[in-house]
């Protein structure tokens, strides 16, 4: 059994908008980029174009259709690794390949001591742990630690590739151990949850819930639109050919 931190300097984490994420797979396609060449390298993928895909992948999103007395609306759903305070995947590795880091509180694989053993994708109840068939060790989301602490990168940029790509700013990162941070600001004003609470795990990740339907938001009547006439002679005909 690996042991757990007494306490972590910084609880190091991400806040996914769940109002403002409209699924386009940006934060996906550049986790797996910036991962292949990074802390967890390669990021396997097998038979990418045949019928027996395999490989591995830190972020997924997920789309689910939820209806409310507004009408229906899509939900796109960011999953990944949340970095829980008390992780199941850490306490029952049997050879201290999964840890958690007390400066940061970031969890990690360490592959020279993991032995494929799969205990910690089973005791995850988020299914953030992907197994690499190819080399046969686990791995996983890694909060970009090869990029938050990289000196060689601007300061804006030093956050993880999931959050450098984001078209929308649904992905937020930050010290979520820290009040008066603005990530922790934006959970407390947003109603920031946690996922699964009831399991003890605390997960330093959180989701802003989507926002109601306003019942005041504008709405367009705009009149039905009239058909267009024919058009006649040459030019009428040349239209009706190109439209065949």
């Amino acid at each position: 059994m690996t042991c757990l931190p007494a306490r972590t300097e910084k609880k190091l984490g991400l806040v996914i908008d769940l109002d403002t994420c409209v699924g386009c797979q940006a934060c996906v396609t550049a986790c797996k980029e910036w991962n292949t060449g990074g802390h967890m390298a390669p990021l396997t993928d097998i038979d990418p174009y045949g019928g027996h895909v395999d490989g591995v992948w830190f972020n997924r999103v997920h789309a689910y259709e939820h209806t409310t007395e507004m009408g229906g609306r899509t939900v796109n759903f960011p999953r990944s690794c949340l970095h829980c305070e008390q992780p199941a995947c850490v306490t029952v590795c049997p050879t201290g390949a999964s840890y958690k880091r007390a400066s940061d509180g970031i969890v990690l694989v360490d592959e020279d001591k993991c032995i494929g053993c799969k205990l910690c994708s089973w005791a995850c109840p988020y299914g953030a742990r992907e197994f690499d068939t190819d080399v046969g060790v686990m791995k996983k989301c890694t909060l970009c630690v090869d990029r938050i602490y990289n000196d060689n990168l601007a300061e804006e940029d030093r956050v993880p590739a999931c959050v450098a790509a984001c078209p929308t700013s649904a992905r937020h990162f930050g010290d979520l151990g820290d009040p008066a941070s603005a990530i922790s600001q934006l959970v407390a004003e947003r109603g920031g949850v946690e996922l699964m609470p009831e399991l003890g795990y605390k997960p330093t990740n959180k989701y802003l819930p989507p926002r109601a339907h306003s019942e005041r938001a504008a709405k367009v009547d705009a009149p039905a639109l009239e058909p267009i006439k024919a058009e006649g002679g040459f030019l009428g005909w040349i239209d009706r050919m190109l439209s065949n």
